[in-house]
């Protein structure tokens, strides 16, 4: 009997503390067993935060669990009124972006997009990575955005919600459609990915970064292909990741190494190994992220931790609310990103100290906006004058 049913019946494992307990209470779900969730980075599937009832799968007696299959990939059309998304946030380098799917097969349990699936009346748990929406209309969608008069031109954001080169992108290539639709358009785009897809893409990408409108951040969380696996389940793996770095730098499109996010004990003590790989695979920009547990994720990444890495169950979640002022996450703009206390001021003066040893970048260049060139029509209404 797994330690949550242990909990339920008023029995706690000798050696747990309230710490652990409130954690397996607040995953509000028996977790699901590992032959169904295989390659998958949930170990729950907790009711999303907007529905009125909340379910639980429990045994019944009858092993009714053990008829259950396995947790596939699903693929439904979203049909969106826009292609681009803004935003104002402050701390944010970019105020529109592009999410071509919903959900992500990657599976990285830190996720902090998880709780957007709650909007579908989804769960933030395995849905978010089992049950996928993709938009083929973006890419006709953008053209017309792009048509208008009155759009203005500022470097699109693609990976900022969704990774845009997850595994569904092989078949559905409405990445590249709307990459094609961007240099067409001679219009300045950012991506971010830990897909080594991207390499498909390179044709376009070389041809825009010639014209100084392409960049792409590889987001290397780990070297250690075992915490890789488990945290990142379909993810391409760190050396595949470096691998993509260097195709995309002698292909002459600037690449960052992006260490997102660093996690206290247990990934942070990497943070000058995976900057040194990625200055070494010819990465010239670095940047870093601090965990964000932030809703739904939270309960999850617990869980997650609990399971795999129990003896420092504690230990991390207690630096974490070290620099999130007292709670799993702080949303404030100010702190959000980079964490505030002293051990999130190490984190920082450590990253700052690896750059400028390495001499990369925290601040790269600036992507052009005076080539673009709008649609012709792009189903834009025509004026009468």
């Amino acid at each position: 009997m797994n330690e949550l049913s242990d909990l339920r019946q008023g029995a706690l494992a000798p050696g747990h503390t309230a710490d652990i307990a409130n954690a397996l209470v607040s995953a509000s779900g028996l977790r699901i067993e590992i032959d169904r969730r295989r390659g998958r980075g949930a170990g729950i599937n907790p009711s999303g935060r907007f529905e009125e009832q909340r379910r639980e799968t429990f045994d019944d007696g009858w092993q009714s669990l053990e008829e259950l299959e396995p947790f596939r990939t699903e693929v439904q059309i979203e049909k969106p009124r826009t292609a681009i998304t803004r935003n104002d946030s402050p701390d944010i380098g970019f105020d529109r972006s592009i999410n071509p799917y919903r959900g992500c097969e990657h599976g990285c349990i830190y996720c902090f997009a998880r709780p957007t699936h709650s909007y579908m009346g989804l769960s933030a748990g395995l849905d978010f990575e089992a049950k996928l929406f993709a938009k083929p209309d973006a890419p006709r969608l953008l053209e017309r955005e792009l048509s208008r008069p009155d759009y203005k031109v500022r470097p699109i954001a693609i990976g900022t919600n969704t990774d845009p080169y997850q595994p569904i992108e092989k078949e559905w290539r409405i990445m590249r459609q709307l990459l094609e639709v961007l240099q067409k358009a001679g219009h300045p785009v950012l991506i971010v990915t830990k897909g080594s897809l991207i390499t498909r893409d390179i044709d376009i990408l070389a041809d825009m970064a010639t014209k100084g409108l392409a960049k792409v951040g590889i987001s290397v969380t780990t070297l250690d292909r075992k915490l890789a696996r488990s945290m990142e389940p379909r993810a391409a793996t760190p050396s595949r990741r470096l691998e993509t770095i260097k195709a995309l730098t002698e292909a002459g499109i600037p690449t960052a190494v992006m260490m997102s996010p660093v996690i206290p004990a247990l990934n942070d003590h990497e943070i000058e190994r995976v900057l040194e790989a990625g200055h070494a695979s010819g990465a010239r920009e670095a940047s870093y992220v601090l965990l964000r547990l932030p809703l739904e994720v939270s309960p999850l990444f617990r869980d997650w931790l609990l399971q795999n890495y129990p003896d420092r169950y504690r230990h991390v979640m207690n630096l974490v609310r070290s620099m999130r002022g007292g709670k799993d996450y702080d949303a404030d703009f100010t702190k959000r990103m980079k964490g505030a206390g002293p051990y999130a001021w190490q984190i920082g003066r450590r990253f700052e100290m690896a750059t400028k040893r390495l001499g990369l970048a925290r601040r790269g260049m600036s992507l052009r906006d005076d080539l673009f060139v709008r649609p012709d029509g792009g189903g834009v209404q025509l004026s009468l004058l």
